[in-house]
């Protein structure tokens, strides 16, 4: 339908948008509208990973991000920044890219973001395009198999999907072989098998923006056990998990479909925050 022109000229838009959403939040402070009065995270958090470089553009805040710590504490706080950033931006209705949904928009950036800064400081828009290809590839297989609507399956459609999509992709960049990328995306969607959709007030807020961090961080290590793992040995191919998934959205409730009529949404007043 589009040549390879067009094509990778949208990839590189959809990144950049994606990393123009990451900055924006890590450098937004205040209280977030809607009546829940959540406090940005990502402002604090950013502030004390960074303290005082110098930077005056998302290409050299990158640089910035590089010469700081790299250790497995700090790694867990920037990929939780990031994260946190996006959703901050969706839920002050800030432009995200749905990756696949809004509510999920910050698993893929943010790890995405984790390998350029952390994995692989030499990758570049080759990187970034076999990165975003292979997630939306993935994303494709659920939404045909499946779906990747918390209206129809829970959050295991939306947070479980993007999480498997950035492990998937994560592991191609890493060298993975095509089996262990499959079996990157499936480790992630098994982990996030019957996560409902409950959002306090009906807002994308508590526990949507902390739960994309979670997603986050699966992929991560769903991508570092898929490379470490023969795929003879595999006992779950993706297809099975995905059926699952689909099985398990049917069975599940509708009150715990974003309708807000279950679970945290209903025990978590507005009045208590």
């Amino acid at each position: 339908m589009r040549t390879e022109v067009q094509i990778n000229h949208e990839l590189m838009r959809i990144w950049n948008t994606m990393l123009e959403c990451i900055f924006i939040g890590c450098h937004s402070e205040g209280i977030l509208p809607g009546g829940l009065h959540v406090h940005r995270r990502a402002f604090d958090m950013h502030q004390n990973l960074i303290g005082l470089a110098n930077y005056d553009s998302p290409q050299n805040w990158l640089e910035q991000i590089r010469l700081t710590k790299v250790k497995f504490r700090e790694i867990l706080k920037w990929v939780n920044c990031f994260a946190l950033a996006v959703n901050e931006v969706n839920a002050a209705m800030g432009r995200v890219v749905t990756a696949p949904t809004n509510g999920s928009a910050g698993v893929v950036p943010s790890v995405l973001l984790y390998y350029l800064v952390i994995e692989n400081h030499e990758a570049g828009e080759k990187e970034i395009k076999q990165f975003l290809l292979v997630a939306s590839e993935i994303g494709g297989i659920f939404k045909k198999g499946a779906t990747i609507s918390a209206a129809m399956g829970g959050c295991q459609a939306e947070i479980g999907v993007s999480s498997a999509m950035s492990a998937a992709a994560l592991c191609e960049v890493l060298g993975g072989t095509p089996a262990q990328v499959l079996i990157a995306a499936e480790i992630a969607m098994e982990h996030h098998l019957g996560l409902t959709c409950d959002p306090i007030g009906g807002l994308v807020q508590i526990p949507c923006i902390e739960r994309n961090t979670m997603g986050a961080i699966t992929a991560i290590n769903a991508a570092e056990l898929a490379l470490e793992t023969d795929p003879k040995y595999a006992k779950i191919p993706l297809d099975k998990v995905i059926a699952t998934m689909w099985e398990t959205a049917k069975d599940m409730n509708n009150k715990y479909k974003e309708t807000s009529e279950g679970g945290l949404a209903v025990t978590v007043n507005m009045s208590d925050c």
